[in-house]
């Protein structure tokens, strides 16, 4: 009976995110029964909440050695494998879950969510679909439904689904934020907004409402509309056909360039779509940034950015800044050794702008970009020595900016691709 009343005060515990307390007492119960699967299986939950993912990952192991036919373990380890961005990973293991307990609404739910972040949105549909037959009520299948409905253009059913989750839960966090992301995709972000702020009401610190109200707030901006149509474009392609887009662009790029090279009757025409098509390409890299310069001014903006967007915008607006006065100043002076700050401010407002995407190498994008800030640096010092514009600086700069974009495309990819 004593620990009946245990459990029951760590289940309260848990639902008002009182972790800490909710260890204790697992921990002595664990100390009187310590193959007590239940208690091991509350207990990794806890770690999981925690973010101790290695912890509770051995917990639930080592439960799932003692009762290998216990469905809620292999759920367990399926949240804790997303957590740790181990996508397969945790496919295998609510599919294991779905085996040994096959009406469970949770367990579909959960593998509809791991279908879309894979983007597999058919499959997705499918699961949370299967959750609702089981549950109609299941906010997270609900959640799941819609957006996979959204990712397949069927827009309508979408916003039906989403408005039965708001009905089961008119204050739900997760569900506003949700919609918000769903409207924003459709391009009406003056509505996004409002459930964003809605879902922000609810949850001050929910991270996905507060990424998607800086968004919706950029939004605001027609230029950053057109850009964020590009994203979700992108966004929603598996790898392959991200690079097929990238590749595809690049060798468009230079096909153009070659035929207006040979073809100087063409040149009116092809050369002003050329620089067009490369002010696009490079405008995706720093619009980001830049438009967080102008958040910034926002009275409600400012608060939504994180410490390293704040950082990136500010030194892409320095960078900025030393490409329009050294851009002036070379029209004033005619003085060529300016031409290379103006390529360095210019050059440098890409990795500025995307030093800190999400990466599962965090620095790597940081360190190159450091990297290629004092390359540039020392080439433009070697201009005002020795009166050489073109030196091995030079050279090692334009080579590193080249190969930053790739790195870069790479890393942005392998991140929006986890498996």
């Amino acid at each position: 009976m004593e620990q009946d009343e245990r459990l029951v005060k760590v289940d309260i515990l848990i639902q008002h995110k009182k972790f800490a307390d909710a260890e204790k007492i697992l921990s002595s119960l664990l100390s009187e029964d310590a193959n007590n699967i239940y208690v091991i299986s509350l207990m990794a939950e806890v770690k999981l909440q925690q973010d101790q993912f290695e912890h509770a990952l051995q917990l639930v192991d080592t439960a799932i050695g003692m009762a290998p036919d216990a469905p809620q373990l292999f759920y367990i380890k399926s949240r804790i494998a997303i957590q740790q961005d181990k996508l397969l990973m945790a496919e295998s293991n609510i599919h294991q879950a779905i085996e040994l307990d096959p009406y469970d609404d949770d367990y579909f739910a959960l593998l509809a969510n791991i279908n879309l972040a894979r983007k597999q949105f058919e499959p997705a549909l499918e699961a949370a679909n299967t959750a609702l037959e089981i549950n109609a009520e299941n906010l997270l299948a609900l959640n799941a439904r819609s957006t996979a409905l959204n990712k397949l253009n069927r827009s309508q059913e979408s916003i039906e689904t989403i408005a039965g989750a708001l009905r089961e839960d008119p204050n739900n966090a997760y569900t506003h934020a949700n919609y918000g992301w769903g409207l924003l995709e459709r391009g009406d972000y003056k509505k996004a907004l409002e459930h964003f702020k809605e879902a922000l009401a609810n949850n001050p610190t929910l991270e996905y409402a507060q990424s998607g109200m800086v968004e919706a707030l950029k939004a605001t901006n027609p230029v950053y509309r057109m850009f964020l149509k590009y994203a979700f474009f992108m966004g929603n392609l598996t790898a392959k056909y991200q690079w097929g887009v990238l590749i595809g662009f690049y060798i468009g790029f230079k096909i153009l360039r070659t035929i207006a090279r040979n073809n100087e009757a063409l040149q009116p025409y092809l050369i002003p779509l050329i620089i067009l098509l490369a002010i696009v390409s490079f405008s995706t890299w720093i619009i980001g940034p830049i438009s967080n310069v102008f958040l910034r001014f926002n009275k409600y903006g400012q608060f939504l950015l994180n410490k390293n967007e704040k950082i990136s915008s500010n030194l892409v607006a320095i960078s900025f800044a030393v490409f329009v006065l050294s851009l002036l100043s070379y029209f004033f002076t005619k003085n060529e050794k300016l031409l290379p700050m103006v390529v360095y401010g210019f050059a440098m407002m890409l990795p500025l702008g995307t030093m800190f995407s999400p990466s599962k190498k965090k620095h790597i994008l940081t360190i190159f970009s450091g990297v290629l800030a004092v390359i540039g640096l020392l080439a433009i010092g070697i201009t005002f020595l020795k009166g050489e514009v073109v030196n091995i600086f030079s050279g090692l700069f334009i080579f590193g900016f080249v190969a930053f974009q790739w790195v870069a495309n790479y890393q942005s990819i392998k991140e929006d691709n986890r498996s």
